[in-house]
């Protein structure tokens, strides 16, 4: 569950550095083996489908944190 809470507050924080005005829902429990993350930025939301594995390895894998990265700030120029 540590790994969890580590892959959290890194995709919390890349959000942040990305646009600290987001605000971010991540669910406890993955579901199809991903989690349903909701952005929100005034009126507008969207939401993403995150692979449980690239939440787990978020912090420590370097790739995953660029690929998550990308798909965060497209997601996010939509809103």
């Amino acid at each position: 569950m540590e790994e969890f809470e580590d892959g959290k507050a890194k995709l919390l924080e890349v959000t942040r550095d990305i646009d600290a005005d987001v605000a971010v829902v991540i669910p406890t429990v993955p579901s199809n083996g991903g989690f349903l993350i909701s952005l929100t930025k005034g009126a507008n939301r969207k939401f993403l489908t995150v692979p449980e594995d690239d939440v787990l390895d978020l912090p420590s894998e370097a790739d995953v944190l660029s690929k998550t990265t990308a798909v965060l700030r497209e997601a996010i120029a939509g809103l």
